[in-house]
């Protein structure tokens, strides 16, 4: 037997009734996604342009000279580098030092920065640049290349956050909750540096 037909008899003349129903009535079986949540892979995910346009994310973060990490915010991999740094310099959690003329903040940036965006954003939040100039090397007096960049502490915090497996590659499908997953990284970051620096002493 039809297992609709039995259905029809056991609702009655409430069959004929939500036949006639328009899909718009039912907005949460038509309205899967909920905030923030954007399409079927997750929002803040596009083509990554370095890996054959295979849908990714982008991490941002801002670190002190040590490498400790102050903010960091996530993208879709195909947002240009520029377009985050206003918002990671306005994500740092901590309150900012009293910038003077005795004690100015620096932020060094790689070439990807070398635009009147990342310029201008950087002269924005009163920090002295240091963007490496695109097509410029950093020499010695003999012509040969000098000790690497002094930025090499983010990329190091990057490779630190990626020991982190749920991290690494994004399983969730919120932006919000794999931002979460970084900030806790970054939290447990300082707490074994202070429980570091507390069994030294």
């Amino acid at each position: 037997m039809d297992a609709a037909w039995l259905a029809r008899q056991d609702m009655g003349g409430s069959y004929g009734r939500m036949r006639g129903t328009w899909w718009g009535r039912f907005p949460l079986a038509v309205c899967r996604y909920r905030h923030e949540q954007g399409a079927f892979w997750g929002d803040h995910i596009g083509p990554n342009p370095t890996d054959r346009a295979k849908n990714g994310v982008k991490r941002s973060i801002l670190v002190e000279a040590d490498g400790g990490p102050l903010a960091a915010i996530v993208a879709a991999a195909n947002v240009h580098d520029t377009k985050l740094l206003e918002a990671t310099i306005e994500a740092v959690v901590v309150e900012r030092p009293q910038i003077t003329e005795d004690s100015p903040q620096h932020l060094c940036l790689d070439k990807g920065y070398d635009n009147p965006t990342g310029w201008g954003t950087t002269l924005r939040h009163e920090y002295v640049p240091h963007i490496r100039r695109i097509g410029e090397e950093k020499l010695d007096e003999h012509g040969r290349k000098k000790l690497p960049a002094r930025r090499w502490v983010v990329e190091r915090t990057l490779a630190w956050l990626s020991k982190c497996r749920a991290i690494l590659v994004r399983y969730d499908k919120k932006a919000c909750n794999y931002l979460a997953l970084i900030k806790l990284a970054c939290l447990l970051f300082w707490y074994r540096r202070r429980w570091r620096l507390s069994v030294l002493r």
